[in-house]
This record gives C-alpha cells, structure tokens and sequence, in this order.
C-alpha cells in the first residue's frame, strides 16, 4: 500500500507480493470515515448560517422587500383619507349628600351615570336627532361616501375625481335610516380615565363632517336631557291633551265623508288598495297574453297542415293506431316487393296484396285527416278565445276611465284621512311619554372643549402600512425561501455530505469551466490540479497503513467527474514514484481512452471474454506519456457487461495486477440504475465515491451509497466536485477551498492546447452562473419526480 513513510522509488518486480486473495477479500477495517458518525450529529440553531441564507437570497429578498414597499404605497393609495375630531363633554353629576345623622351617601352611582351618558350618546335616537338637525339625510356625499379601501381611489385621488351619488333613488325613510347607520359606526365615545369628561370622536371622510357631527352630537345630547324635562311639565301634558281632542274630531269627520263618497260613487278598494276594475284588467291581460300564445302556436301547426305536411306533426306521429297501420302497410309493401319478382301483378294473390294495401293506405289517410281537422278546430277556438278576451278588456277598459274620475276626490279625502290619523297617533304616544312631575331639571352636561375641523386626515399613515406591507412580503420571504431550500435537496456544501451520507470529505474539487477544464488539468500550478494533490493526500492518510492497492472511484450518477478523477489521481500518485494502472471499468459508455488519446481496439472486456491473442497481450497495458501511468482501457463494448464484472476471471485479473502495481485505479460506471459499480467495489480495497454540487439529490447519493455497502464496497470517503464560492454565496464560508487559493508562485501564462483526450470535444461558451443555474434547476425537477414516484 502507499503510505506516508514510503520511499518514491517503489518499482521492483517483487514489490507488493504479499497482498493476498485472502487478505483483499476480507477488507480489513483501517480504511473508514476517520471513525465519526456525521449522520447523528445535529446542529441547532445557527446565527451565522441564518445570515449565510439572507445573503445567498438577497436579491430575493430586496425584490420581496420592495415589493413590500410599493404593495404599501398601493394600498395606502387605495384607501380614501379620513379625518376625525374630538368633542369633550363635561357630565354633571350631583355630589354626595349628608343627611342629618351624619350618613353619608356612596358615590358608586356616579360611574353608572357617566356609563349612561356614553351609551345615550350612542344610542339611535340622539343619532336621529343630529341627522335632523344637521340635515345629513339630504346631503350625498355624507350618504354615499367613497368606499375605504378600492383600487379605483387610486385614479380619484390621483386625478382629483370623485363621484356623483344620487339620492333620488332612495326614499327619504331609506336616507334617514343610511345616516343614522353611518353616525353610529363612526362615532365613538369614551370616559377619560380619572375624570367626569366623556370624549366624543367622529370619523368622516370630510373634515367639516367630522367636526360638525362631533359638535352636534354634544349638542343634541344636553337639548335631549332638556326635552325630557320639559315634557314632564303638566302645562306641555294639558297642551297635548288639548290637541289630541282636536285632531281626534277631525279624523272622525274626514273618515266619515270618505265612506259616503266611497258608497254614492259605487267605488269598491281592494286589501292592497287597488279598485276592483283594476285587479280585473290585470286579470283579463294575464288571460289574454295566454291566449295569444295559444293562438300563435295553433296557427303555426295549422299552417304546416295547408302546406301538406301534416302527416310530419307531432301528433300524427305520436298516435298509435296510425303507427301500427304505418308498420302494417310497410310490411304488407315489403310482401308485395319480394312476390313482385316471382308473380305477375295480375296473379290472384298479387291483386289482394294490391287491395290490402290500397285499404290501409286510405284507412291511414282517414286518420291523419281526423287528427288535422281536430288541430284546426282547436285553432279557431283559440281565435274566439283571443276575440272575446279583447272585447271584455275593451269593455273594463271603459269602465277603468269612468272611475278614474270619481277616484281623484276619493283620493283626496282619503289623504287627509292618513293625515289626521298620522297626527293622532303621534300626540297618542307623546302624551304617554308624558311624566307626572311638573319639577324642571337643571342641565346635567356641559361641552368643554368644541372639535375644531381637522387639517390632516389620521388615516391612512403611510408608515403604518409600509411597516405591515414590508413585515408581510419578508414573512413571504422566508416562506419561499424555506420552499426552495425544501426542494433543492441536492448538495451545496461539504458538511451536507457528511451529515446525510456519514463520509469523511477527502477532497473539495473546485468549478472550472469547460474552456479552462483542459487547461486547468494540464496546469500543475493551476487551482483544480492543488484540489487533486489535496485528495491524493487525503487518500494517503485514509488508512491505518495508507492508501489502499486499489481504489475503486465511482459516483451516483453520470457526469460528476469520477472519470477525471480518476485521470488526476492517476498522475499525482505517479508523480511520487508509485506505479500506477489505471482501469476502466466502464463497460458501458468508456471515457478513460479519450482522456489519454488512445484507441479502444481491445481492453478489459476482450482480456475478460479471451477474445485477445497470446501475443497481443503484453500491448494491452499500454503505457502513456505520464512517467509511471499505465492504462487498460474498456475494449469492445460487450453486451453483458455486468455479466463480465461478475466473473471469478474478474476477481483474479485485478488479484494479479494488484502484485504487478502500486495502485490499481478503477474508473467505475455510476451506481444509480447499474449493478457494476456494486459488483467492482467489492473487488477493490477503497471505494472513492464522487458526489457533483448542486447536481445529485441526496437520495439518489443516499441510495448509491447503501448499494455499494450492501455489495460489502468500503467506502474510505467522498470528493466533492464542481464546487464553486461566489463573493456572497452560502459556501462562502469555504473561500479557503476556492480554486484561486490554491494558485501560488508567480502567475503563470495559461498553457495554449490540448491535452491528449483525443475527443476532441467542442468547449461551450457558458458561464458559470449559467451552469449552476442550469443544474439548479435540472435537480429541482429530478427532485421533484422523484418524490412523485416514491410518493407513487
């Protein structure tokens, strides 16, 4: 093996004899992850990776953040301004009184009055009162403000517009009601903590309502305690009386004329007060609209019966003695038709088929006239119908106008009819409200401070919606974020890989781009070859004894660099004097020819299959231009490769290679999908496996790795390829493994050309950036079916 303490100078005919089939089976325990257990480590919270994550997002998150900013602006624009104005009122409350026996009386009444006042003032009938006093059931823009919040404030308080609302459509019943709602919702009112002040606030969306409404309601609340007072006087109770006498004897005499008018002109109301004439012309215009309709649908059938084709109407085919001479006279023609061509028609029993026919042919014809004589017939009682209706409507109509004329007095009597009794059932109820006591209270409030009218609007402020519309697009923010980091499950970082899949990182290959990627294999001092040293020598420290005689280096899935790792490590373990046989074990889709610009005539599967001349087999390992790297390629493509890999042929190739070589390197197809690469680990001593950044998902790298354990693979660690550190990505905690870090010395010119990959493979023009978002996005949708098919 090749440890830390051997000498460069390792070649030798005898050297490495002693490793035995024995010993290679029995893979001994030296080659683990460094003994710790990553899959159990749990690491908490973590400030700093809490700030990693918003500088990995921050343009999401300044796009979410501004986002937030303009929604604010928006809303605040959608919502109409409103002005409010504050009233204190003073309520008086009788101090405690001292009686002659030195008791005094508690003072506990007094929050219940202050509560009293505060619910009167909220009470509907003060609001009746302000709504009177200030006229707001005439006013439109108090009615019918602009709604509070609709996106269509945003052009009426751009442009100055504002809408016209009319009032015509509601009754003044319905606007008294709409300003009584609006002061209600509005107003507010609320004991001032500590003192006998009640605060009076109302909201409107126009300074001078909210002020006057404020006032008013102050207002309108002490003249309401004076009113109460007042009517409990006995002069205001006799007045009422007085009244009530007068209005009651001229509603007697008003119902009494419009009941003998009522008889002498013959004029009979129905219960909705609709005369008897009317409700029969509605009638008699329901009826003939009937008719009518009646009569257009009879005159259409009718119709169809003079143009011949009566025998085509519903009725006709609907009826069922037509229908069985029709089945009949078909059958009796069909006869007639197949007879036709062996008989005469003069034969005796071709004449009675003729008379059959000829009989039910006019019994049929019979029918179809009965059932269309029928149709006209009910066509013409559909006319009369239509004519006797026209004529009593005529008739009522005359009658309508007779008593239109009697009916205007008969209205006006019954106006003052309604008016009378309107007046005595109001003087009924005030002078029930009427009290005993003739005693008039001194006022009980008193206004302390008028509202003034509000020169800024106090809703909406900007900075309170701008603080919640940004609290809100930062909450969805880290929604997303904590979305998209639930759905890329690939990996980012070298600790990802030991915490899911427990294995020592042995080696951090950086991102190069696929026009530097030749150059930067070739470049000794370039950043992605120090990368290769770094895990040769992580190799050399895996084991208790070094690194193994054979390593096996494989991946999840294709295209994560296990081939050029391969190469690489081929090379920097010749570099320190080790012979080195590099195999590929890709019977599928070989690379490791093109790499060193060899043909693939024969290899490993035509030494496998026998299929290779004695003499021939000295050049199938077949040097290259690396001092100490020699090379068995894959050969000819077999049809049963895992078939091949799998023989005890296999086993003894790589026993005797393993006595000729310091290392044997296995470049292993990907274990995901394939039994190869589960088949080769358990020939070799190390497994190496390569895991791509942000391109494998964690459980296909899950996957692959219980695959090969469950072949008895060890596997000594991981490379984490295509990594890649941005100025302000989450890796940047791992700027020490950028590929830049490794460059020391002076600068050297890039070396111009190729290396002998013999591909000859185009090299894309794409930037990184573009890569990675590319692989982002190719393992978000792997990801994704995944979990569909395991879900599945």
């Amino acid at each position: 093996m090749l440890d830390r303490n051997r000498q460069p100078q390792l070649a030798g005919p005898g050297h490495g004899q002693a490793l035995s089939a024995d010993f290679y089976y029995d893979v001994p325990q030296n080659y683990g992850p460094y003994g710790r257990d990553y899959a159990g480590q749990d690491e908490g919270f973590n400030p700093l990776k809490l700030l990693l994550y918003i500088v990995q997002y921050r343009w999401l998150i300044v796009m979410m953040a501004a986002a937030g900013l303009v929604a604010g602006v928006i809303v605040t624009m959608m919502q109409t301004p409103k002005y409010q104005a504050t009233t204190q009122l003073e309520v008086l409350v009788p101090s405690a009184k001292v009686f002659q026996d030195i008791e005094v009386v508690s003072e506990n009444s007094d929050v219940r009055a202050f509560l009293t006042a505060r619910e009167k003032l909220k009470s509907r009938a003060l609001a009746q009162r302000v709504v009177f006093q200030l006229g707001l059931g005439e006013k439109p823009d108090f009615l019918f403000p602009t709604p509070s919040f609709s996106p269509s404030n945003i052009v009426y308080r751009a442009f100055g517009m504002s809408k016209s609302p009319s009032i015509e459509e509601k009754t003044p019943e319905e606007r008294e009601a709409i300003a009584i709602k609006r002061i209600q919702e509005d107003l507010t009112v609320n004991l001032v903590t500590n003192t006998s002040l009640l605060s009076i606030t109302f909201v409107d969306q126009k300074p001078k309502y909210a002020s006057d409404v404020a006032n008013q309601v102050a207002q309108s609340f002490i003249d309401q305690r004076l009113d109460q007072t007042s009517e409990t006087s006995d002069l205001a109770r006799q007045f009422i009386q007085e009244q009530v006498l007068q209005v009651k004897q001229k509603l007697q005499t008003s119902e009494e004329e419009l009941v003998t008018y009522a008889k002498d002109a013959g004029i009979t109301v129905t219960g909705d007060d609709k005369s008897l004439i009317g409700s029969n012309i509605e009638a008699l215009n329901t009826a003939l609209a009937t008719a009518i309709q009646e009569r257009l649908d009879a005159g259409r059938v009718v119709d169809q019966i003079e143009k011949g084709r009566g025998s085509s109407l519903g009725p006709v085919l609907e009826s069922e003695g037509l229908q069985k001479l029709s089945d009949k006279l078909a059958d009796l023609t069909s006869q007639y038709q197949q007879k036709l061509g062996i008989l005469k028609p003069g034969f005796p029993e071709m004449q009675q088929l003729q008379s059959q026919i000829k009989e039910l042919q006019r019994l049929h014809n019979n029918g179809v006239l009965a059932i269309t004589d029928s149709l006209r017939l009910k066509y013409q009682e559909a006319q009369n119908k239509e004519a006797d209706l026209k004529s009593k409507l005529a008739e009522m109509e005359r009658q309508q106008v007779v008593f239109n004329d009697k009916n205007i007095k008969y209205t006006i009597l019954k106006r003052e009819v309604d008016s009378n009794r309107s007046q005595y059932d109001s003087l009924i109820a005030k002078l029930n409200e009427v009290g005993v006591s003739s005693e008039l209270k001194t006022q009980s409030a008193a206004v302390v401070d008028f509202a003034s009218l509000p020169t800024a609007p106090y809703s909406p402020r900007l900075s309170i919606n701008l603080a919640v519309a940004l609290a809100l697009f930062m909450a969805l923010a880290a929604s997303i974020i904590y979305i998209i980091e639930l759905l890329n499950n690939t990996f980012t970082n070298p600790e990802q890989i030991e915490k899911e899949l427990g294995l020592a990182m042995l080696g951090i290959l950086p991102l190069v781009g696929d026009r530097e990627l030749i150059a930067s294999i070739a470049d000794q001092k370039s950043g992605l070859s120090e990368a290769y040293r770094s895990l040769r020598t992580s190799l050399q420290f895996s084991g208790a004894e070094g690194a193994p005689r054979s390593l096996l280096v494989t991946s999840s899935e294709p295209s994560e660099g296990k081939s050029t790792t391969s190469f690489k490590l081929g090379q920097d373990f010749a570099a320190l004097g080790a012979r080195v046989l590099l195999v590929d074990g890709d019977l599928r889709k070989p690379n490791l020819h093109r790499l060193f610009g060899l043909d693939n005539a024969i290899g490993l599967s035509n030494l496998l299959t026998n299929t290779v001349r004695r003499d021939d087999l000295p050049g199938i390992f077949r040097p290259t231009k690396y001092p100490n790297v020699t090379v068995l390629t894959s050969g000819t493509i077999p049809p049963n490769p895992a078939d091949l890999l799998s023989s005890p042929k296999m086993a003894s190739i790589l026993t005797n290679l393993g006595k000729r070589f310091d290392l044997v390197i296995i470049d292993a197809p990907p274990v995901v999908g394939l039994s190869d690469a589960p088949i080769l680990s358990r020939l070799a001593e190390g497994t190496l496996m390569v895991v791509s950044t942000n391109q494998v998902t964690r459980k296909s790298a899950k996957t692959a790795l219980k695959r090969l354990r469950s072949a008895g693979a060890n596997v000594i660690g991981a490379a984490m390829s295509k990594f890649t550190v941005n100025k302000f990505d989450y890796n940047y905690a791992y700027k020490y493994m950028n590929y830049q870090y490794y460059d020391y010395g002076a600068s050297t010119p890039k070396i111009e050309g190729k290396v002998d990959d013999g591909a000859g493979q185009p090299a894309h023009a794409k930037s990184p950036a573009f890569r990675r978002l590319v692989r982002r996005l190719r393992s978000g949708v792997g990801g994704f079916v995944t979990r569909a098919k395991s879900a599945s």
